[in-house]
């Protein structure tokens, strides 16, 4: 037995005649015609040719349509939306932070025009970002559907009929046996269906073909990509994404009302919040003292209470950084930790006008200093007259005199609250809205201290009390707490993104790993008797394992169908049997009476085109033609293993 395996490609195995005219046999048209239809393309591709259109609408319309649902133009616009990515990395996007793009277009007043016209600043909305997504989207359903119409017809198909010369296939083996040809071909069947192959017996010959999930692969490959983009699509047009700072003991609720800030997509309709809600029941925060990795968060988490629908029962859960709470669809992540000191603030006449905690705004994320402002717009002085008073300042986590106004620490070692005051006109009773981080103090004075020429401020304590001038009022300084600030998003995309992208894996292993292959098997009765047996295989590709996968089919095969045994050489004729034309037809080629012997022993054609060692001599061969012979050396034969 013997296996054959060549480099020869899969188009030089079924290739198309060669310009300016016809090949003889032995070349590429007559390879085609050699093997037929099991030379057949065995991938759902489309063919990669490009006609010249007629003139007129209809054929640049059909010629368009031919190049955007090509795999080569899918590629290229995949590649683009990619790359329409990078700018809305790199360039501060409207959508996600409207006072970084004004901040980027105020520190870069010439590039801002430029970037304003190509849309930059809002890259995923803009128009040629749009046009790029739905000319891929319109070239990958384009691509699969008669790609998807071509596969089913080929499953719905049966194997090609074996070629009439199987010795041309790039994978061969051949051996004579002494079974019944009946007897081999069932055998075949039977091992072909355990290999999981597709089998069909036409006349002397078995078909089989195998890796029909390769193209499965590669459809699924490209169906994945379309619920991605579909996926994408959704969560944009329908997201919600907004933050809110919750201080210990307050709480949130889904409604538009209760977010700071909040982006929805363009098809988003308030009915669509989901109804639930949580409490900030605890923070805790510990921070590393010493090394180099001092500062550095080792505990960070939120302790919450959450409820879904307005009489859904109250759980409590905990949410760390990059494990967020999950609920109705919504994704609920911890952001930022800060403090909020609780103070309470009394007028002139002693009444209380404001009590609880105050956020203050980091202005030194690593030791969270933080910038605090109080307004109060009911307030009487000591003479009961209408005012407004305002407080401004810093509170330090951990304060020592000798580095300034600054925290040396993140954690709550030396809680100081630093405050200045004033009164006047806060502008709240304008209209115009004001941030509660920032007090305008345009209109409103300073209080001074006793001498009239020093600016009142001081330092507090937790337990104690700042009393303002001239009887003004007080404040107490009572305690801290702790706030966290949580992101709550809702892409309804996300699960359909993650099943594409698991399915676009899949596809894709399927096809690289996955090769379609068809091997054929012809059991025939030969000259001397016994049964000349062919095993031929084919691959899409340049399928390595090919040769090894056809050897192994033959070793069990042969287990129903042993070789023969060698027939004995002849014995070596003596001087007077030269002249004998009928004994030494292949004894000496040179002698003229060779040729007439050998044409009086014509053998099987079939038997003739069997190569192996393990025949022997043959028995009166007749040389075939130049494009019927089967010679071991040609690269068009397979080089024998």
């Amino acid at each position: 037995m013997s296996t054959t395996d060549t480099d020869t490609a899969a188009g030089k195995e079924a290739g198309a005649p060669p310009e300016g005219g016809t090949a003889p046999d032995s070349g590429a048209a007559g390879e085609e015609r050699e093997l037929g239809a099991a030379g057949s393309q065995l991938s759902t591709a489309p063919a990669e040719e490009i006609n010249v259109p007629s003139l007129g609408p209809l054929g640049w319309a059909r010629w368009f349509w031919r190049q955007l649902t090509s795999m080569r133009v899918a590629l290229l616009l995949l590649l683009l939306l990619s790359l329409a990515t990078i700018p809305g990395s790199l360039v501060p996007q409207t959508s996600i932070d409207q006072l970084k793009v004004q901040d980027f277009q105020n520190r870069h007043p010439t590039l801002t025009p430029i970037y304003e016209k190509l849309q930059l600043f809002h890259v995923y909305s803009s128009v040629w970002f749009s046009a790029v997504y739905l000319l891929l989207f319109i070239s990958l359903i384009g691509c699969i559907v008669p790609r998807t119409w071509q596969f089913i017809g080929q499953l719905r198909g049966r194997p090609p009929a074996a070629p009439r010369r199987l010795t041309r296939l790039p994978a061969y083996t051949t051996w004579r046996s002494e079974a019944e040809p009946e007897q081999v071909l069932l055998a075949a069947q039977k091992i072909m269906k355990r290999r999981r192959f597709r089998v069909h017996a036409s006349g002397d010959a078995v078909a089989a073909e195998k890796g029909y999930l390769r193209e499965v692969g590669n459809l699924l490959f490209h169906i994945a990509l379309i619920v991605l983009l579909v996926s994408f699509a959704a969560g944009q047009l329908w997201k919600t994404e907004g933050t809110s700072l919750i201080t210990e003991g307050g709480g949130f609720s889904n409604s538009r009302t209760q977010y700071d800030d909040i982006k929805t997509g363009q098809l988003f309709n308030s009915d669509d919040l989901a109804p639930f809600g949580f409490q900030l029941d605890r923070f805790t925060a510990t921070y590393e003292r010493n090394g180099p990795q001092m500062r550095t968060p080792r505990t960070f988490r939120a302790d919450i209470t959450y409820w879904e629908g307005a009489d859904g029962a109250a759980r409590k859960t905990s949410i760390k950084v990059n494990e967020p709470l999950e609920i109705s669809g919504y994704k609920v992540y911890l952001l930022n930790h800060g403090y909020s000191p609780v103070v309470t603030i009394r007028d002139g006449k002693g009444d209380v006008t404001y009590q609880g905690p105050v956020v203050g705004l980091p202005i030194d994320g690593a030791n969270l200093t933080e910038s605090v402002v109080i307004k109060v717009p009911d307030y009487r002085d000591k003479n009961g007259k209408k005012d407004q008073i305002g407080f401004q300042g810093q509170f330090l986590p951990t304060w020592v005199r000798s580095h300034g106004m600054f925290s040396v620490f993140p954690a709550l070692d030396n809680p100081t609250l630093v405050l200045t005051a004033y009164h006047g006109s806060l502008g709240v009773d304008g209209g115009t809205p004001q941030s509660v981080y920032q007090l305008d103090k345009s209109r409103m004075k300073q209080f001074m201290e006793s001498d009239g020429k020093t600016k009142f401020a001081r330092a507090l304590a937790v337990g104690d009390t700042m009393k303002l001038p001239n009887g003004a009022g007080t404040l107490s300084f009572d305690g801290v707490k702790e706030w966290a600030s949580f992101q709550i998003s809702h892409k309804p995309g996300d699960q359909g993104a993650l099943i594409g992208a698991v399915a676009a894996l899949v596809g894709l292993a399927g096809s690289l790993f996955i090769q379609r292959r068809r091997v054929w098997v012809r059991a025939v009765t030969g000259a001397d008797g016994t049964t000349v047996v062919e095993m031929a295989g084919l691959g899409r590709t340049e399928y390595a394992k090919l040769p090894e996968e056809l050897a192994d089919l033959a070793v069990r095969l042969q287990t129903d169908a042993p070789p023969a045994p060698d027939a004995e050489p002849d014995p070596e004729p003596g001087p007077e049997s030269k002249t004998d034309s009928t004994k030494d037809s292949t004894k000496d080629s040179t002698k003229d009476s060779t040729k007439d012997s050998a044409e009086n022993s014509v053998g099987d054609s079939e038997e003739n085109s069997v190569r192996g060692s393990e025949e022997g001599p043959a028995k009166d061969p007749t040389p075939e033609s130049a494009s019927d012979t089967a010679d071991p050396a040609d690269p068009a034969e397979g080089a024998r293993a």
